[in-house]
């Protein structure tokens, strides 16, 4: 007669334990980089530096420096075009360190973090 239940696999308790404390330790481990990325402040710079923008890893914008040489009333264009620019790069420079400091968790598997709800 076989035999009903177990585990598929032959995956025994004990391994499906020692696996869920990985995953919860690994849970651990990615919320404290988020915070410590939500934590960092980046500052980006745009048209040779006469605008920056300085955002914390929650993408949220702290300060905008404008150099007064960048404001030319005959083209406001151009200014909103550097500020665009300088924020834009602020956010892939957030992303960027985001992505290093989930790394260093995952060991570089790509998935964790976006993929699983821990």
């Amino acid at each position: 007669m076989a035999k009903h239940g177990g585990f598929p696999g032959g995956m025994m308790p004990g391994n499906m334990g020692q696996l869920m404390k990985q995953a919860q330790k690994m849970q651990r481990q990615m919320e404290e980089k988020q915070a410590e990325a939500e934590n960092l402040e980046y500052t980006a710079a745009a048209g040779g530096g006469v605008v920056k923008i300085t955002m914390n890893g929650k993408k949220e914008i702290t300060a905008v420096v404008i150099d007064p040489e960048a404001v030319d009333p005959d083209d406001v264009e151009t200014l909103q075009d550097l500020v665009m620019a300088a924020a834009n790069e602020a956010i892939r420079e957030i992303e960027k360190k985001s992505s290093e400091l989930i790394g260093q968790v995952t060991g570089g598997l790509g998935g964790f973090g976006g993929g699983f709800p821990f």
